[in-house]
């Protein structure tokens, strides 16, 4: 890719991209032996087809249907892409014989209260489970949930912590989001014209996790107004507040705000203004004021970084938003 001209990212080795002009342009995607191409001239690809083929052995399938198991379409005349991972959601559930299941309308409820102690304590509980393929199928659901579908995240997330000693109650609580996959496999993510901005929302539970009192930071990044980074994560500390919860999550949404702001950079486009939305005022006052107070000294240094964004003017901007529990 370098003798052809084109620049690595910075943020991303596996993209590549060059600019012909102030509206043509090419980027190329690898991921181990596949490759996705995006342009605005169709000879250029064409040609740059041509010089991969004289180096390497590659097949060209045409324009972009399917890759990794993600189904793309395209609606031109609204200018939207789609994509989606229906087919592999079916195998999916024809593989761990919940095809025909009852349908849910939510990833997990709140009757799913998962701990420690709900993981077999004797060797015939321990025997029985051995036999249910409960770290396959979190894996396949880690997939859907990282490619295309951000709403299950917090469910996968958290039955994914008893990975080493699933039991009874966690296994049901898999089948529940594979139930509620059933009821929701053509869902994905769209994308159109909209305004190049990106926004982000954050949110955090308050001590979620009944094992260790850890909370849980969610995020979800939009560019276009549309769904492009998601996360939900167990903090590394226990928060002894609501505000240092949700402190901890916006800085962490802000961490991910600035790459993806670099990546955009790198690839061409120049935005004045990144939002990250938050829901609580305390948090947003802490990530304003640098002054020392007794109350927040506990916190780990690291995460006063998000001080340090706003001072620099690096334009991540903490407004308020009403979107309590969106995450939890």
């Amino acid at each position: 890719m370098g003798e052809q001209g084109y620049r690595k990212t910075t943020s991303d080795h596996c993209v590549f991209f060059q600019r012909f002009g102030d509206d043509d342009f090419i980027i190329l995607l690898l991921y181990v032996d596949d490759m996705l191409i995006v342009g605005k001239n169709a000879d250029r690809i064409l040609q740059l087809k041509k010089e991969l083929s004289k180096s390497f052995s590659m097949k060209d399938l045409g324009p972009a249907k399917q890759i990794l198991g993600i189904r793309i379409t395209r609606d031109r005349p609204s200018k939207k892409l789609h994509m989606s991972q229906e087919q592999y959601i079916e195998r999916v559930l024809c593989r761990f014989n919940m095809a025909n299941a009852k349908v849910v309308s939510s990833p997990l409820t709140p009757n799913f209260k998962l701990t420690d102690k709900d993981c077999p304590s004797s060797e015939k509980e321990i025997e029985e489970m051995d036999r249910v393929p409960y770290a396959s199928a979190v894996g396949s659901l880690m997939y859907a949930m990282v490619c295309t579908r951000p709403d299950i995240a917090h469910a996968v997330g958290v039955v994914s912590r008893f990975l080493s000693n699933p039991g009874k109650n966690h296994w049901e609580a898999v089948k529940w989001i594979l139930r509620y996959l059933r009821s929701t496999s053509k869902l994905g993510l769209s994308f159109g014209d909209g305004e190049p901005m990106l926004v982000g929302y954050t949110d955090s539970d308050m001590a979620g996790n009944k094992n260790n009192m850890k909370s849980t930071s969610g995020y979800l990044m939009t560019f276009t107004g549309e769904a492009v980074s998601w996360q939900s994560r167990l903090q590394k500390c226990v928060a002894l507040s609501t505000t240092e919860a949700e402190y901890l999550a916006a800085t962490e949404a802000c961490k991910e705000l600035l790459w993806l702001k670099r990546f955009l950079q790198k690839l061409g486009f120049t935005q004045q203004r990144y939002v990250v939305l938050c829901d609580n005022q305390s948090a947003i006052h802490l990530a304003k004021n640098s002054t020392f107070h007794k109350r927040t000294e506990h916190i780990d240094v690291r995460y006063h970084w998000i001080r340090d964004a706003l001072e620099d003017k690096l334009k991540v901007c903490c407004s308020i938003a009403g979107m309590a529990n969106s995450f939890s």
